[in-house]
């Protein structure tokens, strides 16, 4: 919970004791965040009551944040004059995004009180491919063109009554609508009135198309720590912009689905509290029965080598340890090399020296682990030298290779165009474990002469 505790028990203690101008006052002073988040921490028709007592512009800030369910139940409590009220504060990608999470119906409501011309962005909004830089940039952009002067850029910044959510970047254009320039409102206000926007406006444009991918967007705006990104079409016109705002919740969508994936998991768009336990079950059984069945190799090459381990029951002992060290290894790698792709700092064309490197590391760890376990099995069993040795020699080959397969699937998969978080830690691990146990018994059979 962002706010404080003490702060959410009054507010709780108003509304039980039904002091609405109170709880009222203290919401409209409130930052909008928490305020949503006070609402969601509530029974929904105790959220959509004390929704309703809010002030029009406050309303419409804390609407855009509120999950789907409690929007719908908010709409569903609304007048069209209400609805009318609200929608109009809201930013064009706000209506976006709360479009796409209702049924048809509410659709059908929402937009026939959206004014025409609104409407007709909000309709060209949802003909881009979802999670694409089209999908979540926000039309409402301070358009300038270059004869103008910085006294006629104020006015026309003042006149667009636009709200600081992209004020603090302008976007010259020609009379084609085509990008050229951008100037900064703080350079607008450091310079003389009559000085041109030719004069200070910057072409070095860093810009991302309406298709460009919602995770490349995100990734420029780490790179170049921007606070607004104009987005472009396909022939380069200026049809709006990303905002910081919405980079940040991208890469925060990204990231969390990138580590459900590489938990072998199916991504969820919802909350984990608000996830039922069967919808939590469907996304991950596909996942946890693939896993299952694959991990019958392993059996089956136990079942192979079932006389050398019956030979030297000792040997089995230490099965799960080179199995988990393998599987630990290749965790290891694979998470640095999905996190580098992700960053787009490793491309498949680097395979070889990001295979060379992992190999040394694996040949120091591994042996710096055989040496270990060599001491160990030694005290732990005197006399046994033979399978110190074998299992020794094993964890080394057992490191190497988990560090080899964890940076050859990753990459496959981006090569192929698949996501490379899907060969994450559980299927890397699946791997290793058949491979080890291969190892330890050709190995074993080797030295020990079984």
């Amino acid at each position: 919970m962002l706010m404080e505790e003490k702060e959410f028990n009054e507010l709780l203690e108003l509304l039980k004791n039904r002091q609405f101008k109170k709880l009222k006052e203290l919401l409209d002073e409130m930052n909008e965040v928490d305020a949503a988040e006070f609402l969601g921490e509530l029974e929904p028709k105790d959220a959509v009551k004390v929704f309703r007592i809010l002030n029009k512009e406050v309303a419409a800030d804390v609407f855009a944040l509120l999950d789907p369910d409690l929007q719908e139940k908010a709409i569903a409590s609304m007048t069209d004059d209400e609805l009318s009220d609200i929608i109009d504060e809201l930013f064009v990608d706000e209506i976006v995004d709360i479009v796409e999470e209702m049924p048809a119906s509410m659709v059908k409501r929402i937009l026939e009180n959206v004014d025409k011309d609104r409407r007709k962005k909000v309709n060209q909004f949802l003909n881009y491919p979802e999670d694409s830089a089209g999908s979540i940039m926000t039309a409402e952009i301070i358009h300038l063109k270059k004869d103008m002067t910085v006294k006629d850029a104020l006015s026309t910044i003042r006149k667009a009554k636009i709200d600081n959510e992209t004020v603090y970047t302008c976007y010259v254009t020609d009379s084609r609508r085509m990008l050229i320039g951008t100037v900064s409102v703080k350079d607008l206000l450091r310079s003389r009135d009559d000085e041109s926007i030719e004069e200070l406006m910057d072409t070095d444009i860093i810009s991302v198309n309406t298709l460009s991918d919602q995770e490349e967007v995100g990734q420029t705006f780490a790179k170049y720590g921007l606070i607004t990104v104009p987005v472009t079409d396909k022939e380069g016109r200026l049809v709006g912009a990303v905002t910081v705002d919405d980079a940040v919740e991208v890469i925060t969508d990204e990231a969390t689905e990138d580590f459900e994936k590489m938990a072998a998991m199916i991504p969820s768009e919802k909350p984990y509290l608000k996830t039922s336990p069967f919808e939590l079950a469907k996304n991950r059984i596909a996942w946890l029965m693939l896993l299952m069945v694959s991990g019958t190799l392993s059996g089956m090459i136990l079942a192979k080598f079932e006389s050398a381990f019956a030979a030297v029951p000792l040997l089995v002992t230490f099965i799960p340890m080179l199995n988990d060290t393998g599987g630990n290894a290749g965790s290891q790698t694979s998470t640095m090399i999905i996190r580098g792709m992700a960053l787009d700092e490793i491309e498949p064309k680097n395979f070889l020296q990001i295979w060379f490197k992992e190999v040394s590391t694996a040949l120091i760890t591994g042996t710096l682990l055989a040496i270990a376990n060599f001491i160990r099995v030694m005290i732990m069993y005197p006399g046994q030298g033979l399978i110190a040795l074998v299992v020794s020699v094993s964890m080394l080959f057992v490191v190497i290779i988990a560090q080899t397969v964890a940076v050859i699937l990753p990459i496959i998969a981006k090569k192929l165009g698949g996501d490379p978080a899907l060969m994450a830690a559980p299927f890397i691990t699946t791997i290793v474990d058949c491979l080890a146990l291969t190892i330890y018994f050709i190995l074993a059979k080797m030295l020990l002469g079984i």
